[in-house]
């Protein structure tokens, strides 16, 4: 029997995304599954549901079981899902958009870089570094596929600084070519795709339909629906026009990981591209607000069952298990993968799965002005991680100083002010920096 550990399982609605795939899944029926949370009003709400989803659509064959203690879940695990936020919507998500705000520094997402997506990881790290401690002793080979942001620090502190073989997954390549042509109408029969580059802003480098390059027509309908009307997408689709291709992230996400977009000195561009500023806090509070409802709907539902969703982690498990090869896009050491960045950096890219493991698919060089914009994310993700490994202070105000966002809007002085004011708020959350 498989044991699969979900770290974060008071996510209610994301854990029963991802188990419930593994309970709907053949070779998986029978696993081992573990419920850990801090929560444990959130945990029981989880396991109410996983059980019923076990019941109504598996007969009740996987065995479910929560925990409070975090090494008891880990305990044999051959699978680890990391879904995890530390610090939560209050005090420290509210924390990393209001101190920049005093400063004239705005965010939209900040859960990846940025200033927000700096102190998310500094804040994420050392607890990812206590599950890597307590894997190593009960479970040292066990895969963690980790979905907490920013996806990359996080991923690149586990292979850097732990044993732990560890893999990032992301919601924004599945579906990326697909709603990109839904959104332009254009239609396909036979559709093929290669998407590479780092978390977030990964590229849609190729994109055809029965052999023929779309990109052309889709420049063409972007360009014209940029000039005629609002939508949710102005920001990619201006970059495509700038730098010729297409990022997989959604535009809210992309305006902040570029210096071109949310501008203090240029206030008529949040209008121009329809950027939301504090949509992360703003989607907090309603799905605060819906969940008083949607969970207790949820978790009362004795019937409930599950679909299978193109989340990759049961694909994965499953792969390896049957030794069926599956072909997923995740977070990786780049190993001369994509050889015009750095090789210690995180990269997203097409990945075999078999009994085996993960294994990388050899990109080459991307486009130089899209490794160019890579590389600016790339340089801050390097510092943040340097900075959780060191617990040097300065490596965080560098870290700050490289953000390309941020550092088109304030001077190095306010950048270093900003993290102190951060660090003193967030406490406890973080340790000392020397």
């Amino acid at each position: 029997m498989t044991k699969i550990t979900f770290i974060g399982a008071g996510s209610t609605i994301f854990a029963k995304n991802v188990l419930g795939d593994i309970l709907v899944t053949d070779a998986l029926r029978d696993s081992e599954i573990a419920l850990f949370d801090i929560d444990p009003i959130r945990l029981s709400e989880s396991e109410k549901v996983i059980n019923n989803i076990n019941n109504n659509s598996n007969d009740g064959r996987a065995t479910i079981t929560s925990y409070l203690n975090r090494k008891e879940a880990l305990k044999g695990a051959k699978y680890v899902v990391n879904a995890i936020q530390v610090g939560g919507f209050k005090p420290s998500t509210v924390i990393d958009f209001e101190i920049p705000k005093k400063y004239g520094l705005r965010q939209s997402i900040a859960d990846t870089i940025g200033i927000g997506g700096l102190f998310r990881a500094l804040r994420t790290i050392p607890v990812m570094f206590d599950f890597a401690k307590d894997m190593e002793e009960v479970c040292p080979g066990a895969l963690l596929l980790n979905y907490t942001n920013p996806m990359a620090s996080i991923t690149g502190a586990m292979l850097k600084g732990t044993q732990i073989k560890t893999v990032g997954l992301c919601h924004s390549v599945q579906d990326c070519a697909v709603d990109l042509l839904k959104d332009l109408e254009i239609e396909t029969s036979n559709l093929n795709w290669k998407i590479a580059g780092i978390n977030h802003m990964a590229w849609l480098l190729e994109i055809t339909d029965k052999g023929e390059d779309l990109y052309p027509l889709i420049k063409e309908k972007a360009l014209y629906k940029n000039s005629k009307e609002k939508h949710h997408d102005m920001v990619r689709y201006e970059m495509m026009d700038r730098f010729g291709y297409y990022v997989t992230e959604s535009s809210e996400h992309n305006a902040e990981y570029l210096p071109y977009f949310i501008k203090t000195t240029h206030p008529e561009l949040i209008e121009k591209y329809n950027i939301p500023l504090d949509e992360y806090p703003r989607r907090c509070v309603e799905q605060i607000e819906k969940w008083k409802t949607l969970g207790k709907e949820l978790v009362e539902n004795k019937n409930i069952e599950h679909k299978r969703t193109l989340e990759y982690a049961s694909y994965i498990i499953e792969a390896m298990e049957t030794d069926v090869p599956y072909k997923i896009n995740g977070s990786v050491l780049n190993d001369n993968i994509i050889t015009n960045l750095p090789n210690n950096c995180v990269v997203e890219v097409t990945c075999l799965v078999d009994k085996n493991g993960i294994t990388p698919t050899i990109v080459g060089d991307l486009p130089e002005q899209l490794a160019a914009l890579n590389r600016t994310n790339i340089n801050t993700q390097l510092m943040t991680i340097e900075a959780a490994l060191t617990q040097k202070r300065e490596a965080i105000y560098q870290a700050a100083y490289l953000d390309p966002h941020t550092s088109s809007e304030l001077s190095l002085d306010e950048i270093k002010n900003l993290c102190d004011d951060l660090i003193e708020a967030h406490g406890d959350m973080l340790p000392k920096y020397e």
